[in-house]
């Protein structure tokens, strides 16, 4: 796997997790992302505008305020209740009303077309190419983010990537 091409976010926590072996800096929240592929997602998703490491920590921010991350119930959310939600001190984001639309309408999307786990978009042996394409699909995700998803699958420990 070519880290090389790599800058940004995801180049600082690639390179931390092969030196420190911590993706974020962050046990708790490695640990989420290490054991429920939603919560990479949904960091990946939250990768806007705000430091990479504070972005993964939004899906542990957004399940100790719902008590879980299940997709089909944030998807049945209501958008004004979510966003309240998200923008509760810490922020589970900086643009709360945006990044909690978005969050329902990815779940939405993921319960739809994934039976509600993020591990069906790549579980199933696709190539990078499926992979990225499944993940474009989804509200939020461009050729950009979406191209990031191998790396953090890889370095979580979900696909070994290696050859690619």
């Amino acid at each position: 796997m070519n880290i090389d091409k790599l800058t940004g976010g995801m180049a600082r926590m690639v390179h931390r997790v092969i030196n420190e072996g911590s993706f974020t800096g962050n046990t708790e929240v490695d640990a989420l992302l290490r054991t429920d592929p939603n919560a990479v997602i949904l960091g990946l998703l939250y990768e806007q505008r705000i430091r990479a490491e504070v972005a993964f920590t939004g899906a542990l921010r957004l399940r100790e305020r719902l008590g879980h991350l299940d997709l089909e119930r944030i998807a049945n959310m209501d958008d004004e209740d979510l966003a309240a939600i998200f923008g509760k001190p810490p922020a589970v984001h900086r643009f709360s009303n945006k990044m909690s639309n978005y969050t329902r309408r990815v779940a939405s999307a993921l319960v739809r077309d994934f039976g509600g786990n993020a591990a069906n978009i790549w579980n199933d042996g696709a190539d990078t190419d499926t992979i990225r394409k499944r993940v474009q699909s989804l509200p939020g995700f461009g050729p950009a983010k979406s191209s990031k998803l191998k790396y953090a699958l890889h370095f979580l420990g979900y696909r070994n990537f290696s050859d690619d």
